[in-house]
């Protein structure tokens, strides 16, 4: 798909109480300055009394309230996020009940989980429904918490992980400049056991399996991942503008998913002329697994580093393992 117009209106996001890496290596034990180093946060965020729906409601409500639009003028709601409140019902039924008078409405509710890069996946999806007439306008919300699924003696994820919740409204605008040029996405199963949780499925089942906090726990086999990273992403990126008349050195910002030091350092080697456009908020927020891009999202147009009529790549891995990417013109 090429030049599909549609026009992100507005954005918004909720962060929850902030905590600083010191005060996360005191309370496990890890020596002073590890988080930074290895992991490259000195701040995140982790929620107290809030849930998804609860934060993804408001994340949506600033959204709604930066784009002047209404509840009523939402066709469709979609959540996007890898974690959730409840197995049953939806997140997107939660976040819909949670939103004010959110009840009051009948538009449909939808969840779509590709863990980390569901909201690039939402925002292909949603682009590819809007067309003026069922859909003019869909709200589309990644919330996440990582921090009550995490082992404390992994070491690498206890520093690396927030929650956090990000939305954006989107509206089929075919008078306007802005538009979808094209999104890709591509799996590698190869590496579907490097990130992990392996309790709470069928596979799993709770009432066959003893419980064990490490088999709920997030895994994830670093050094593998980073590897099959690095090993497919040039391909992924050659390919995605390969039929485009775009080069990624032309991009006016590029937004990665803020998965770690290590893979924002790889998206940075793999465009060493245009390094300098990589928005970076992973010091700041932790890996939010999909709420990290669109919450840089909405930081970059605060800070009007992504201005109208400007190209912006979203890119990033996902859990499976997954590489995908959109380029839009805001």
């Amino acid at each position: 798909m090429t030049d599909k117009n549609i026009r992100i209106e507005g954005t918004g996001i909720y962060l929850p109480e902030a905590i600083s890496s010191e005060a996360i290596e005191l309370k496990y034990g890890i020596p002073k300055g590890w988080s930074e180093k290895y992991s490259g946060v000195k701040n995140r965020h982790q929620v107290t009394h809030e849930s998804n729906g609860y934060m993804g409601a408001r994340a949506a409500e600033e959204a709604l309230e930066t784009a002047s639009v209404r509840l009523e003028d939402i066709d469709m709601l979609i959540s996007a996020s890898g974690s959730y409140d409840y197995p049953l019902p939806n997140q997107a039924s939660m976040i819909k009940h949670h939103l004010k008078k959110g009840d009051d409405y009948d538009f449909p509710a939808i969840d779509l989980d590709n863990t980390c890069l569901s909201f690039v996946a939402g925002l292909d999806m949603a682009s590819r429904m809007l067309d003026g007439k069922t859909y003019k306008r869909i709200l589309l919300v990644s919330s996440e918490i990582s921090s009550k699924g995490l082992d404390p003696s992994n070491w690498e994820t206890v520093t690396l992980f927030g929650d956090g919740a990000a939305a954006v409204v989107i509206t089929y605008s075919p008078s306007s400049n802005s538009s979808v040029i094209k999104g890709q996405f591509k799996n590698y199963s190869e590496g579907a056991f490097y990130s992990l949780i392996e309790g709470g499925g069928n596979v799993n089942y709770y009432d066959n399996v003893p419980f064990n906090k490490k088999l709920y726990s997030f895994k994830m086999k670093g050094k593998k991942l980073l590897r099959l990273a690095k090993s497919k992403s040039p391909a992924f990126v050659n390919s995605f503008f390969n039929d485009l008349d775009y080069a990624i050195e032309d991009i006016d910002i590029v937004i990665p998913h803020q998965a770690s030091r290590a893979g924002l350092e790889m998206f940075k080697r793999m465009i060493p002329k245009s390094s300098g456009k990589v928005m970076e908020t992973l010091s700041e927020n932790g890996n939010c697994i999909a709420a990290s891009i669109p919450i840089s999202l909405h930081i970059a147009i605060r800070q009007e580093k992504l201005k109208r009529e400007q190209t912006c790549l979203l890119i990033g891995t996902g859990a499976g393992f997954s590489i995908g990417a959109l380029l839009f013109r805001y």
